[in-house]
Formats: C-alpha cells, structure tokens, sequence
C-alpha cells in the first residue's frame, strides 16, 4: 500500500469510527442541565414555585438518573416575577453554567423575556407557567414549546360556557401586565364574534392588596358577568374581596375566574369557591394516572396537590429527555426537531402532538369545583364536567401570526 492511499485509508476509518461514536460524546459538558424558574416566594409561589422543581425532579427520577450515559442535574431560581432578574439568570446559567433547557417561567412577562434569549441562545425553553398565547403567536421561538394552558384556550373555555348561558355583557378586572392583557384580549375576541359585548374594562397593579375600587368599578358597569383576567394571589384576592361586598351574588351579576387552579380554590375553601367553573388541562383526581402522581407529589410537598403547571412542568421535562436520548445529542436543534417529531405521552395526556409554533396540542377540561358534601378526601375539589379536543381548545395555527407557521399544513 502506498503512503497515500495508507493515508486515505486512515482518515476514512478514523471519520467512520467518529460517525460511530456513542451519543453519550455528544452530551455538551457531559451533563445534561436543567434550570426551573419562577416566582418562589411571592403571588404565584404556590401555582408553581418550589412544587415546579419537585415535579421536574420526579421526571428525572422516572427517566432514569442519566440520559446517553451522562447525569442529568436540576437547578432552580426564584425570578421574584421581574423580568430583569429572570433576563440576568438566564443569561448566566446559559453562559456560565452550561444549561441546556429551561423549564417553568413562571409568569408570562418574564417568559416572553426567557424566550427572546433562549432563542438567540439556542437553548430549549419548556413553558408551563406562562400563559400568554403570545409565545406560539408573534412571539414564537424555534426552542420555545407551551406545554400546559394558554390565555386563548382558557379564555374559549370559560368565555364559551357562559355565553351558552346567555351572559352577554362583560366587564374585565385585568391585571396589569403580558398575562392579564393577553387573557383580556383573548376573552373579548370571542365575547364580540359570539354576538355579546365588553362593557369597559379596568386594570390593576400585580399583587395589589386592595381591589375594593376595581371591583366596585365592575359592578357598576352592570355587566352581567364580571370577568377576572388575573391569577394565583390576586384572583383569590379579587373573589375574597368581592364577596365581602356581596359581588356576584345576584343573578343579574356574576363573576367568572378566567384562570384558576387547585390552590386558588384551597385558599378560598370549598365553602366559598363551590360552584365556580374553570378550566384546566390536569385535574390529579381524573383516573389512576394522574391520581398516582398526584399521590407522589403530595407525599413530597407535604400534603399539596400539584396544579396544572406543576403538571406541565413534569411533562415538559419528561419530553425533553426522551428527545435528547431519541436524537442522541443536546444540541437544541436537535431535540427540538425531535419534540416536534414525537408525540407527547404521560400521566396527562396520551399521543399529543406539538405544532410548528411549539403548542402543545392536548385536551383541556371545563371542571366545576365540588361542593363541601361531594369531596371525599384532602384536595378532592374538582369534577370535570366537559373535555374540550385539541381542535377547539387550542388557536388555529393560521391566526397566531407565527413566523414558524408560515407554510406549514398543519391546523
């Protein structure tokens, strides 16, 4: 053999023995991180918060300790709901700490924040708290994949059920920032298509702890509904004070939470919140699945049911090891071709597809919270009363404005 076919024999066996290296070389810092942020200690601490990381440490537990032969590890923040702070800590995992996924968010003004440098980062952003549909609509990310609810899908819900019921006028009691304006905007677009009308609308600083002037705005308007377009602390806020003024106990009047979870109704207390409909893509008490990890997270999080977002987050974290073992690198381009490829399967949702624009296409639930007579067990407060399909609970793929949509075939 001469020197140089030895030569090129050499490079073409060295290139096939690269090409045949285990995926585990491909695993960047030979670990794959994970860092979960949200608000830890504030309005929506118990929505999310440290039952976020708890639910993500169980995925790893049921994943296995390592994905490709290398350790998976969670970190956690507190973005204390500032997207500053959430901006800075991003940026710092990524640059200095190797992270390679980022899951929660928290709220949706912080998540859009995330998404901007997750994107320019390439790094995967698995959203569970944030509900803005913004982030699959103008705002959409090749990395970004909303997991758990949006602002349009529990707006459809809610706005819907009481429509049927021939509660035609609105009035919003909006918090003021990404999240309540969203939900605002997405409720009263299907008010005004369904032939009724928005009254006004007035909007309020995040965690404020008088309402009584917002509310007695409200029902002044006379709307027959009086819609809460805000979450976690100050929803309950909104109800606790609205019922000291006697808000929505007539029939001419009532009011109607837009986003509400399992905490939200443990702190009102079945006595108060029986009756109230929202809706959820993950009630713990649905069948055996979901019973089991309601089960394992309560033993965990001393006695407390997990909430939809703590679900999500479970799921969102699940998904994206499988990706990462499916395309046998952490390179996000990767995993998130395969994300999109494979179909989401776990304890809250069987076979759901993700879109282009990263929606996670999985039912959602209309669920009527029980009366103290019908709950059986700590926790036990929801019944479903309507399962929403993926086609009418999610915005059509055409009218979110997403740059990743363009021409794709997919609804």
């Amino acid at each position: 053999m001469t020197r140089t076919r030895y030569l090129t024999f050499t490079a073409l066996l060295l290139g096939s023995l690269i090409a045949l290296r285990p995926a585990s070389a491909q695993i960047s810092g030979d670990v794959v991180r994970i860092g979960v942020i949200n608000d830890m200690s504030g309005l929506y601490s118990d929505l999310g918060g440290e039952g976020s990381v708890e639910a993500a440490r169980l995925a790893v537990e049921d994943f296995g300790p390592t994905v490709l032969g290398k350790k998976i590890e969670i970190v956690a923040a507190d973005h204390q709901n500032k997207p500053d702070i959430a901006a800075i800590t991003v940026r710092r995992w990524i640059d200095e700490e190797g992270v390679d996924a980022i899951a929660d968010g928290g709220n949706s003004a912080t998540a859009l924040a995330i998404q901007g440098i997750t994107s320019q980062k390439k790094r995967i952003f698995l959203i569970s708290g944030p509900g803005s549909s913004d982030l699959t609509g103008e705002q959409c990310s090749p990395y970004g994949f909303h997991f758990t609810y949006s602002t349009y899908a529990e707006a459809s819900a809610v706005t819907k059920a009481l429509l049927k019921q021939k509660k035609d006028t609105w009035f919003f009691l909006t918090a003021d920032y990404a999240f309540g304006h969203a939900l605002e905007r997405d409720a009263s677009n299907f008010i005004t298509k369904a032939g009724g009308k928005v009254l006004g609308a007035v909007r309020h600083p995040l965690g404020a702890s008088d309402l009584s002037s917002f509310l007695l705005q409200a029902q002044n308007s006379k709307a027959q509904v009086i819609a809460l377009a805000n979450a976690g602390g100050d929803t309950v806020n909104s109800l606790k004070q609205a019922a000291e003024f006697g808000i929505g106990k007539s029939a001419d009047q009532r009011i109607a939470a837009l986003l509400m979870l399992i905490t939200d109704v443990h702190s009102l207390g079945l006595q108060a919140a029986q009756g109230i409909i929202y809706a959820t893509s993950f009630s713990w008490t649905q069948n055996e699945g979901t019973r089991a990890f309601g089960k394992r997270f309560m033993a965990r999080r001393r006695g407390q049911a997990p909430t939809m977002i703590q679900a999500g987050v479970y799921s969102g974290v699940m998904h994206y090891l499988e990706a990462v073992k499916a395309a046998g690198t952490d390179d996000a381009d990767a995993v998130a071709a395969a994300m999109r490829k494979n179909p989401v399967s776990d304890f809250m949702t069987q076979n759901a597809r993700i879109r282009s624009d990263g929606q996670v296409l999985r039912n959602m639930y209309l669920v009527q919270v029980k009366s103290p007579d019908e709950s059986k067990e700590p926790w036990d407060y929801e019944k479903v009363i309507a399962t929403i399909p993926p086609e009418e609970a999610w915005r059509p793929l055409s009218e979110g404005g997403c740059d990743l949509a363009k021409g794709a075939v997919d609804k």
